[in-house]
């Protein structure tokens, strides 16, 4: 069965400007056609994919046109959109800043959650979100905000400016917990319709293609730090906080302590992980974090190393919007492919519902492949 060639779309930035990037494999024809279609179509070597300025109707048009002839793939593009819209869940310039009062208030909410040994990024995600709370009721006593107030902010703050499901979330679950704790009365988020639960599948990459992202970097330290996510299926923040003392080379194990929940795990490390982790220590000789950053003893930062994933990615002339986490979600779906028990790959990533780790069932190909389309048999 001859397969239609694919035209794949994605989002690319574009001197500080959206574009849109067609990626082809070379067609002659196809090509001549594009630039027909529109001439202000450009190649770009570097990202090896053509590109215009994006409009609206671009898809549409695109389908329209090669309906039945080519295949539109366009899964990378709309990620990206889903990515944009949640960077941009911020709240309105608009709405009035907090008074001395409300500003107190969220500081005893803020010492409330620490006490509790919230996360500091869930301290922050949730004093974030009651601030635009309280800064969309400014000018309503705190203690006269009730059920109703709660609708309205949902339809005319959080689904009039369309933000991400996620946020609404977020701000639904700080402001109940903010006035069961702080105010000793209870709102309830249930009269809000909330949307069904998005289920989305793993982004998982080939091993050729993580092979060719661990392989682009000549750097021993941002090779290292990407080779260990992949080889532990390490989340962001478990690689950054990793400590010398958690590495015990004599065992074949590494010690991820106080993760998400709360939990600590181990995880192992074949020799040849132990022989890179030497090699990468007598170069760097890190203090107290395994990477560090500029500064002896200080962990190595986020940004940073998105940026090393970044050119890793763009070295490896890859084109899909890959993050580090799927590095981790790789991890897990390669151990599946090579018969790993599921409870085994639950312990290994740290999941505290196997229905959680179940998820990478469904990404695996390795029985799909096994498969037989009753079409072969016509």
């Amino acid at each position: 069965m001859i397969s239609k060639p694919t035209i794949g779309l994605s989002r690319v930035d574009w001197h500080g400007n959206v574009h849109i990037g067609l990626s082809i494999e070379y067609d002659r024809a196809l090509i001549e056609e594009l630039k027909k279609l529109y001439p202000e179509i450009r190649w770009c070597p570097q990202r090896r994919l053509w590109h215009l300025p994006y409009r609206h109707q671009f898809v549409g048009e695109l389908f329209q046109h090669f309906k039945g002839r080519y295949w539109i793939d366009y899964k990378a593009y709309y990620e990206q959109m889903d990515i944009q819209k949640a960077k941009t869940a911020r709240p309105s310039e608009s709405l009035p800043e907090l008074d001395e009062f409300r500003e107190k208030l969220i500081e005893q909410y803020r010492k409330y959650l620490f006490s509790k040994r919230y996360a500091e990024s869930t301290i922050k995600t949730y004093s974030e979100a009651l601030r635009v709370f309280f800064r969309y009721f400014h000018d309503k006593p705190i203690d006269e905000i009730d059920n109703a107030d709660l609708i309205q902010f949902n339809n005319e703050y959080i689904l009039k400016n369309a933000y991400s499901q996620a946020y609404q979330n977020q701000v639904v679950n700080a402001v109940k917990l903010f006035y069961r704790k702080i105010q000793n009365r209870k709102l309830d988020p249930d009269v809000i319709e909330r949307p069904r639960t998005e289920k989305k599948l793993p982004n998982v990459l080939s091993k050729e293609e993580v092979k060719m992202i661990l392989d682009a970097l000549d750097n021993v330290k941002h090779k290292t730090m990407l080779i260990l996510i992949y080889a532990c299926g390490l989340r962001r923040s478990e690689l950054l906080n990793l400590k010398i003392k958690d590495i015990d080379s004599k065992r074949g194990i590494l010690i991820i302590r106080q993760s998400k929940g709360k939990k600590d795990r181990i995880v192992p490390l074949s020799e040849r992980i132990i022989v890179l982790l030497r090699d990468y220590y007598q170069i760097y000789k890190p203090d107290i974090y395994l990477f560090e950053g500029q500064n002896v003893g200080s962990s190595y930062s986020e940004k940073s190393l998105e940026s090393v994933m970044k050119k890793a990615k763009q070295v490896a002339k890859i084109n899909k919007p890959v993050t580090l986490h799927w590095l981790r979600h790789s991890y897990a779906t390669h151990l599946l492919e090579c018969g790993t028990d599921l409870r085994y790959i639950q312990e290994l990533m740290g999941h505290k519902s196997s229905r959680t780790t179940e998820i990478y069932t469904h990404v695996s190909t390795k029985s799909l492949q096994q498969i037989r389309s009753p079409f072969d048999d016509l």
